[in-house]
């Protein structure tokens, strides 16, 4: 008898609750519906329609790598980020929904910038896939923006993200530690550093510790070292009405708070993730500084 989608589904499914993913069902119909190009609903729809013998290979050996831990949209090379399909590498972080927030908050300052002066400037600092920078030109057609990244890796991916996207003659990639190789202000500065105290590393899920590039997860050992880097050297790139937009760890509100009021700002705005923990915070001068350009 031949295969079916729903018989490769079951059987996915159920090696994957065997290896002990809790998300298996889930897992198993992602992992299928990206690696054959469908939609989950058209997945459950032609679940009775034959699989051929290359594709139910494909998928076994997807299965198996997701039962040992990796990721399922590493698996899949790729990942959908506020409508965008990113390709994922091996030194990019994967974007996730809860990154998404931080985009939500920083699109009504862009709109406001463009309606003020008719363009935006965004500095996506330790860019990765691009992910934020690319959601908010995906967003604003008036915006501009630069990616800077350690990384080459990255910032190949990044630019081959923006190219897929239609967004590459808007978007430039620079490679530079935080504001290091940077010149000029910016309307908007934004970043999802590494934020994970180094002593925790060890301590997360395989997923992340093993597939996750450490760079983009280390934040040193109060896990507060590049925001640090960031809240320094801000101001001489931040336009006078510009804001800061930081994804932050759950716990950091406080800490990366001080950190940047000590530099001259004050914090605008926060908001929380899906599961309800700080995730995002938003800072402009603090004019009573007397920093008033």
């Amino acid at each position: 008898m031949a295969e079916t989608l729903d018989s490769i589904l079951a059987e996915s499914r159920d090696r994957l609750r065997a290896a002990g993913i809790e998300s298996a069902a889930l897992d198993a119909r992602h992992l299928i519906s990206g690696l054959l190009g469908l939609s989950l609903a058209v997945l459950m729809v032609r679940g009775g329609e034959p699989i051929s013998a290359t594709n139910a290979q494909r998928i076994r050996a997807a299965v198996a790598r997701r039962a040992a831990r990796e990721p399922v949209y590493r698996i899949l090379g790729e990942r959908e980020f506020f409508g965008l399909r990113l390709k994922l590498s091996k030194e990019t972080l994967e974007p996730r929904p809860d990154t998404e927030t931080l985009v939500d908050c920083l699109i009504p300052h862009v709109r406001r910038v463009v309606a003020r002066k008719g363009s935006c400037r965004i500095i996506d600092l330790g860019t990765g896939t691009g992910a934020i920078c690319l959601a908010l030109l995906d967003a604003v057609l008036e915006a501009r923006g630069l990616g800077t990244d350690i990384s080459e890796d990255a910032l190949a991916t990044a630019l081959e993200n923006a190219q897929r996207n239609g967004l590459a003659e808007r978007f430039e990639a620079l490679r530079s530690n935080w504001f290091e190789a940077v010149e000029g202000r910016f309307d908007v500065i934004v970043s999802n550093p590494p934020y994970i105290r180094s002593k925790v590393l060890e301590e997360l899920e395989p997923e992340v510790r093993l597939h996750d590039p450490a760079a983009a997860l280390d934040g040193g050992d109060d896990g507060l070292d590049a925001y640090r880097a960031i809240a320094l050297h801000a101001d001489r790139h931040l336009e006078t009405d510009g804001v800061i937009g930081l994804e932050i760890g759950f716990d950091q509100k406080q800490a990366v708070t001080a950190l940047f009021e000590a530099q001259g700002f004050r914090l605008r705005g926060s908001a929380k993730d899906l599961g309800g923990n700080d995730r995002v915070l938003v800072f402009k001068r603090d004019v009573e500084c007397g920093d008033d350009r």
